[in-house]
């Protein structure tokens, strides 16, 4: 089990979240989330053991930088894990409000916050292995910026993060995580952005 703890950002930037794009200020001032690792079905991108990798990638239409979807939607982007690049899908699949004893083991850093739950798939669209990758989905309050509080850890039984494992090299391959999130009272977690690489300044954004 990954150690728990919750700290607080004094600086919170504004992901600014529109009808069809948003953005955030500089990448490091102010992250909301927790450094981990997202139900659609697996969605067929041809048999891998005849494509190369990346084969169909240039078949899918990459999500561009900036754009705003709804829960349940799917965002097509470029991904790089050390060395190797290649094109996954990620679709947040819902965002769930927890209960106060959620957070209980995760300190004083903790008390009087509210959870919420972050439930997303991931999906290998190119088929390049990208064998024990993970990802790191930041949360967006309903006002449109981040939250300000950074979480790690999971919560047993109901929100627990999880990376790709060794099958995770083929077209098609997908798997299911869930990051544990928080907020101060008052404000509400309703969406979630993916800020990594190439999406640092406009990141994608799926807002409820």
């Amino acid at each position: 089990m990954r150690g728990r703890g919750v700290a607080s950002i004094a600086m919170v930037a504004a992901v600014t979240v529109g009808l069809s794009a948003c953005s955030s200020s500089d990448e490091g001032t102010a992250r909301a989330g927790v450094e981990n690792e997202t139900t659609a079905a697996s969605t067929s991108a041809g048999d891998a053991s005849s494509a190369p990798p990346d084969s169909s990638a240039s078949e899918q239409e990459i999500t561009p930088p900036g754009t705003t979807l709804k829960v349940g939607e799917t965002a097509t982007v470029p991904y790089r894990y050390g060395e190797s690049e290649g094109t996954i899908a990620i679709t947040v699949t819902d965002i769930v409000k927890g209960e106060k004893g959620d957070l209980a083991d995760f300190g004083d850093g903790a008390e009087g916050l509210v959870p919420f739950f972050v439930k997303y798939t991931v999906e290998n669209v190119g088929g390049t292995d990208l064998a024990y990758s993970s990802l790191n989905l930041q949360a967006v309050a309903s006002d449109g910026d981040y939250t300000g509080v950074f979480v790690t850890g999971d919560v047993e039984g109901k929100c627990v993060t999880a990376s790709a494992d060794a099958d995770f090299s083929t077209a098609g391959a997908f798997y299911e995580s869930c990051s544990v999130q928080a907020a101060h009272p008052g404000r509400e977690v309703a969406g979630a952005a993916f800020d990594r690489d190439d999406y640092s300044d406009d990141p994608v954004v799926w807002m409820k």
